[in-house]
């Protein structure tokens, strides 16, 4: 079983997701309650621009229980795709839980600033980024600039006279 949802794993990064699809879904058929195949079928619907029917077999797989890494994955997908289908308070709720339970994952700001944004939460959206880019960027000009950044990362309305 291992084997065939490491082959659909392959297939899909090998450009050739409707094959992975179609394997994966043959291995649910024996095997529903696996939450590593069900993160796989999602994963790979997102892939495929199926973002609405990969929803259930994310959200199926993180009820189920993944391994921390899947876990991961499965929670930045889920979030990610809630935003692309402008379900964006869901997609807020499901990006926070995995900025608290992964915070040194710093994907996690970034997806979660864009659904800000989608938000109307401008202000919040760019003291994420912002913050983001102060904290991890390798960038000389960035670097020396970096207490100011973040100084003025969540003043970005405050006028100065």
């Amino acid at each position: 079983m291992t084997h065939s949802i490491e082959t659909a794993v392959a297939l899909r990064n090998a450009g050739k997701a409707e094959e992975a699809r179609e394997l994966l879904l043959a291995l649910l058929s024996g095997d529903e309650e696996n939450a590593g195949l069900l993160y796989q079928l999602a994963w790979t619907h997102d892939v495929l621009g199926l973002e609405r029917e990969a929803v259930p077999y994310y959200e199926r797989s993180l009820s189920l229980g993944l391994p921390p890494e899947q876990r991961m994955g499965a929670i930045l997908g889920l979030g990610s795709t809630y935003r692309t289908l402008g379900e964006y308070p869901r997609s807020k709720e499901v990006l926070e839980q995995g900025v608290g339970e992964f915070p040194q994952q710093k994907e996690f700001q970034a997806f979660l600033a864009m659904t800000l944004h989608n938000l109307g939460e401008h202000s919040e959206a760019m003291k994420l980024l912002l913050t983001l880019v102060a904290e991890t960027s390798s960038d000389e000009g960035i670097g020396s600039y970096r207490k100011a950044i973040l100084y003025y990362s969540d003043k970005l309305e405050q006028v100065w006279e």
